[in-house]
């Protein structure tokens, strides 16, 4: 399985301040993934561990039923899993054949505990995605 590309992963607000070096790093725990049109990639309510930046393809979000918005290639979903592997909030259904790049919350662990920075983009993600989903 092909490492993320570096450029793909440089797109994602979680991963901006990274040094290419932790890119590079964090680009090898990757693994690609593939999902066809009309597949279930996370299901609202279920577990899950991963956290996947889309390559190509689209995607959409529904959440309680009802369709949230749309997701394209440099997007980038589940980066809660990556701290609690607990309930996912939303269901993504690819619209078309979904490429991704996954990480576990397992390989993710140890870069964040290593580096003050990525642990506070993450928690500001957070805080934002929780204050969009309380105005909603």
């Amino acid at each position: 399985m092909a490492a993320a590309p570096v450029e793909l992963l440089q797109r994602v607000p979680l991963f901006a301040d990274f040094e290419r070096g932790e890119l590079e790093r964090l680009a090898r725990s990757f693994k690609e993934r593939t999902f066809e049109a009309g597949s279930t990639v996370v299901g609202e309510g279920k577990t899950g561990a991963g956290f996947f930046v889309i390559e190509s393809g689209e995607a959409t979000v529904s959440s309680h039923g009802d369709e949230r918005r749309k997701l394209g290639a440099g997007d980038y979903f589940g980066e809660i899993a990556l701290i609690d592997d607990g309930a996912r909030s939303a269901t993504i259904t690819a619209d078309s054949e979904l490429r991704c790049f996954g990480l576990t919350s397992w390989e993710f662990r140890p870069l964040v505990e290593s580096n003050a920075s990525i642990a506070w983009k993450l928690l500001e993600t957070m805080a934002k995605r929780l204050r969009s989903a309380q105005q909603h």
